[in-house]
């Protein structure tokens, strides 16, 4: 399989052929859309019989395609480029009819003859009547379709629309995204590692009403963690006070102070990768109290004394179980370059990312842009304003390129 581009998301090729479980692929191209999926549609003859191409279009935010023959259709994107474009075929519903021609190279429509043109990987979710399914003759077909390589999703036991009870009822439309997950996930860069990723501000409490934190929104964070899970990563997002949605298909833990995201970070080790994009508060109040401060009259000040905060991208970094990659980040108000390079130093960190705050050129906090540069024991790398998305896509591409360089094999000392 072709690997997605790392600055492009993962790319369908849905068939969807005749039967009445063709309505559960209109949620499935739900679902994929959801974690920013391209999906592109084939609705057969028989498809059509059961939903509609508008509402296929309407999902899938692309035109459908249902006939071979249609002009536009071959001039704009034939069925040769479906079936290449692609980074997987999946093809749900999958009548006994499409199996067959499948089996035996017969291209009579758009959706056989795209099927044997392609040369990528096909998944195919079977749905037919118990009797149609258990024939000899499906079996054969199913048998001959694993030996070609075709991921069979097995049809699920249950009452049919014809009244009948038995095998051949099509999965949910969650079962069949889940294995086209897993699916893809196999081939992605960072599959089989896993990363930690903090986010969002840490608030320290004062009182049950105040608090002191940090002037952070989340969204470079939260972008890297979803970014960190597309490539492929198991990804565990702890996450400050923010106001975002938890990312899709991410385990996220919710704290509200430094001392509880320490403690979720370490609870969470080992990882191969640590994002720490938290922005955490330095201090915490060493005298905060279990009722509300009330003001007093003739004592315009009130005193708190603060106790510094765990370092937590020092600890990590010192932990004899380390991550294999510690990055960091410095907001820094002036002298960003200098205060990165000791900041490096001195938390024992591979990588930090600094950004100049407070500035109406790069505001960053609770902004949907940044601007950043990438500094490592080795060099120092401006790159250039752009959308938080846009920097999480950049940071993990240089993750991936990190991790596989790291990973080349040595040529020194091999025998001749």
């Amino acid at each position: 399989m072709t690997e997605s581009s790392p600055s492009s998301p993962p790319s369908i090729l849905l068939i969807i052929s005749g039967g009445i479980a063709a309505y559960k692929s209109l949620e499935l191209i739900r679902l994929l859309k959801k974690t920013g999926t391209t999906v592109r549609v084939i609705l057969t003859k028989g498809g059509a019989q059961f939903v509609t191409p508008l509402s296929v279009s309407a999902l899938s935010e692309h035109a459908v395609y249902t006939d071979l023959w249609s002009l536009k259709d071959e001039s704009e994107m034939g069925h040769i480029r479906l079936s290449r474009e692609a980074d997987l075929i999946v093809v749900a519903p999958a009548s006994a009819n499409l199996i067959a021609k499948m089996v035996h190279g017969i291209a009579d429509d758009l959706a056989s003859t795209t099927l044997l043109a392609s040369n990528k990987p096909i998944i195919v979710s079977p749905a037919m009547n118990p009797e149609m399914w258990t024939k000899s003759s499906t079996q054969r077909n199913i048998a001959l379709l694993k030996e070609d390589g075709v991921h069979i999703i097995s049809p699920t036991i249950g009452e049919m629309a014809c009244g009948e009870t038995g095998p051949g009822r099509m999965p949910e439309a969650l079962e069949i995204f889940n294995v086209i997950q897993n699916f893809l996930i196999k081939e992605k860069p960072l599959s089989g590692k896993k990363a930690l990723v903090t986010s969002g501000p840490t608030f320290e409490p004062i009182d049950p009403v105040r608090y002191i934190g940090n002037r952070s929104s989340g969204k470079q964070g939260h972008a890297i963690a979803a970014e960190l899970e597309r490539q492929g990563a198991s990804v565990t997002l702890i996450s400050g006070p923010v106001s975002l949605p938890d990312p899709a298909h991410i385990k996220t833990i919710r704290v509200e102070t430094a001392e509880c995201m320490k403690n979720a970070v370490l609870e969470n080790l080992p990882a191969d990768i640590f994002v720490g994009a938290a922005a955490v508060a330095d201090w915490r109040i060493e005298n905060q109290t279990a009722q509300k401060i009330k003001k007093r009259t003739g004592s315009p000040t009130l005193d708190l004394k603060l106790t510094e905060n765990p370092d937590i991208l020092q600890i990590i970094s010192n932990l004899p179980n380390r991550p294999q990659l510690v990055i960091g980040f410095a907001a820094e108000t002036h002298d960003v370059l200098n205060f990165a390079r000791a900041k490096l130093l001195k938390k024992g960190c591979d990588w930090i990312i600094a950004n100049q705050v407070g500035t109406d050129e790069n505001p960053v906090f609770g902004s949907d842009r940044n601007q950043v540069t990438l500094v490592t024991h080795t060099l120092t790398e401006d790159w250039p304003v752009a959308s938080k998305t846009t920097v999480a896509k950049m940071l993990v591409q240089k993750i991936i390129e990190e991790l596989r360089n790291h990973e080349q094999p040595s040529c020194h000392n091999r025998s001749a």
